[in-house]
């Protein structure tokens, strides 16, 4: 971890052009004429022709969790692969999608952080708790929408995450709460100017002994907690080249640790990021950025019958670096032309043992791995023609699939099984198109067609996994997974104080990624033929004065199409996805620092697994959040998750249930200045 963090930080310093020290910002007049904001390019035009909800950094910082991943549970068809949050699950399980595209836990929504993807290299789930919500200004959903200049993996849409600016995050900023298991949440964030840029160091903490997973009728004297503590730290430099192109950096730190389920059972996720990022907005407008990213995981399994050790994963490491250059030419008024393209590749390794539940001893020393690679050129056009909009965009992706293995030794290394992947590659033509009419001053109609790429990750080609009795064979030979879809949609503004959305939508993966049932005891990762899901969301934004009322809800109508293997699953539901979920927040807002808000979240009925035998049922949360201002720039925080200790199962296998979060009331203060 030492080597990881000197590298990063070596990078850092490398391209800052000013020191990292705090200084007197009276004393430091922004230079004329230049303006740093540390963003992005400004959306495409085509963003509005797609299916995209903003959530505004106000939503983002008042979840009654405090945690990322439940500010997005307020766009309706966000899901991870399991219904437990980032302090209860397994972190390999924190899987990504949208419109109920799942069955999968590895993310087939592509999430990006400053336009860094920060999916795991190896599993491609993503690590909520290497982002501190604190430091965020904007969250942009698009839902489907395909691979465009987003990069390959946005297969189910895209969450772009955006770092909030001086202006948001103010010279500091911080926030330390306790709640009523005595678990402990701090975070802070320090931004001071340098010269005409600025830079941000910041950090998250929490720490608690969480709750008991296992129903009380189920427990037994290993049953634990889902305790769990995490870390993260972060540098971000924002400096000017010339009036109009910045440089942005970023160094960020992690480590989650948790337990599940069972003494002993712990698993442990760490990591090392950085990327430079260099952004134009003169005539000619550009985007060069690039990345790497250094991590870790281990795990242990205890036995649900002896409660002992029986599996410890006691290394992955992974590397994940790559890049990106957009370039916007000035060809007219009327046509915003980009083109670019981008490049993604992971790295790692698995080390586990297998070990007797009867003796303690090792039985198997096994180790798998290999190594992917993407590499996309794309060419965008967004046409403005009076009212309407017309946006289409090509993209060429190359795709590498090398070194893979998997290898099993027994107890005194002889070798007991040995799988040589053979390497291979393609190439993949994705298209998206649409137009936007604007109708009226008050009424614009949408619609879209598009296509899109997953690569399987290392874990699904090379990693078999047993959850007790079930084991889940790996499969080297699965192929890339691949999206159809289209859309329609209307958005209509009645009044100032009222913007309403409809979207209805058919999406269709093929060469679906799932683990298909063989055998009772016995499933293998495969190629579905294909996912179909047909669906309608709707969104809608009410303020009127003080008071605010947003609401997503969404209806899909998920299948599977299957044959061979996958026969008796044709007509199936995709494991782990709803048909209908709902969010709405009503909130009041007096005055600055004052806040009231509740949130009402529903999730329908889902199964747990391929063979609709395991139900989950459906589940109706409501959380509150409450700031209360006592003084200038400090404000006491109340919040409440899941008030009326509704009962969540996440998980359903055979009987053996796992439940998620109950009643928790938070307390503490806020400061920003």
């Amino acid at each position: 971890m030492t080597f990881r963090f000197s590298c990063a930080a070596c990078m850092l310093a490398a391209v800052l052009p000013f020191p990292v020290a705090a200084q007197d910002d009276a004393e430091e007049p922004q230079e004329e004429g230049i303006l740093v904001t540390g963003e992005g390019l400004e959306p495409a035009l085509s963003n509005s022709v797609y299916a995209t909800v903003e959530l505004p950094r106000e939503i983002i910082i008042t979840s009654a969790s405090g945690r990322l991943d439940d500010a997005l549970r307020n766009v309706a068809g966000f899901q991870q692969f399991r219904r437990s949050d980032s302090r209860s699950s397994n972190p390999t399980a924190q899987g990504v999608t949208l419109r109920a595209l799942g069955g999968n836990a590895t993310s087939r929504a592509l999430v990006l952080l400053d336009g860094v993807p920060i999916a795991d290299p190896f599993f491609g789930y993503v690590p909520f708790t290497a982002v501190g919500p604190d430091t965020l200004g904007t969250v942009r959903v698009t839902r489907g929408g395909g691979a465009g200049a987003f990069g390959s993996g946005a297969l189910a849409g895209t969450i772009e995450l955006e770092s909030a600016g001086p202006e948001a995050l103010g010279r500091f900023s911080g926030s330390l709460l306790v709640n009523d298991r005595e678990e402990t949440e701090a975070s802070g964030a320090l931004t001071t100017k340098l010269g005409a840029g600025f830079a941000t160091v910041s950090g998250r903490w929490d720490r608690g002994q969480g709750f008991f997973t296992a129903p009380e009728d189920q427990r037994t004297p290993a049953s634990a907690r889902a305790a769990f503590e995490s870390w993260q730290v972060g540098l971000r430099g924002v400096a000017p080249l010339s009036p109009n192109v910045e440089l942005q950096a970023r160094v960020s730190l992690f480590e989650d640790q948790r337990t599940l389920r069972f003494d002993g059972a712990d698993s442990m996720t760490e990591g090392q990021d950085a990327s430079v990022r260099v952004v134009g907005r003169g005539q000619w407008e550009f985007d060069a950025l690039a990345y790497v990213q250094a991590r870790n995981f281990n795990n242990v399994v205890i036995s649900s019958t002896r409660f002992v050790p029986v599996l410890d994963q006691r290394n992955t490491p992974s590397t994940g670096l790559g890049g990106k250059f957009e370039i916007r030419p000035p060809i007219s008024e009327a046509h915003e032309v980009r083109l670019g393209a981008d490049y993604r590749r992971a790295d790692g390794e698995l080390f586990e043992d297998a070990i007797s539940a009867f003796t303690g001893l090792i039985t198997e020393r096994r180790n798998a791995g290999g190594n992917t690679s993407n590499l996309g050129v794309f060419i965008e056009d967004d046409w403005q023609i009076g009212p309407l909009l017309l946006t289409g965009g090509l993209r060429a992706d190359h795709t590498r699939i090398e070194d893979g293995f998997f290898r099993a030794r027994n107890a005194t290394s002889v070798l007991v099984t040995e799988t040589i992947a053979e390497d291979r590659s393609d190439w993949a033509l994705n298209w998206r198109a649409g137009a936007k009419f604007n109708a009226s001053r008050r009424l614009e109609m949408r619609a879209a067609a598009y296509t899109g790429l997953r690569l399987p990750t290392l874990n699904e080609l090379y990693r078999p996994f047993v959850v007790f009795p079930v084991v889940t064979q790996a499969n080297a030979e699965l192929e890339n997974e691949r999206l159809e879809g289209f859309e329609l949609g209307l958005d209509w503004y009645p009044s100032r104080e009222i913007a309403l959305s409809l979207t209805a939508f058919d999406n269709r993966v093929e060469n679906a990624i799932a683990n298909v049932t063989l055998e009772p005891n016995l499933r293998q990762r495969q190629n579905l033929p294909a996912i179909d899901a047909q669906g309608i969301e709707a969104n809608g934004v009410l303020v009127f004065g003080k008071m605010s009322f947003d609401a997503s809800v969404t209806y899909t109508d998920a299948t599977i199409d299957g044959e061979g293997d996958s026969a008796a699953l044709n007509g199936n539901r995709p494991p782990q996805t709803p048909e209908f979920s709902a969010s709405t927040t009503l909130a009041w807002q007096p005055a600055q620092g004052w806040r009231l808000a509740g949130t009402l979240r529903h999730i329908g009925a889902q199964f747990e697994d391929d063979q609709e035998t395991d139900r989950l049922p459906p589940a109706t949360t409501l959380d509150l959040f409450a700031s209360a201002r006592i003084s200038k720039g400090v404000s006491i925080i109340l919040r409440a998750e899941n008030l009326f200790d509704e009962e969540i199962v996440t998980r359903n296998a055979g009987g053996a249930i796992d439940l998620g979060v109950p009643r928790t009331i938070w307390a503490g203060l806020r400061v920003g200045l």
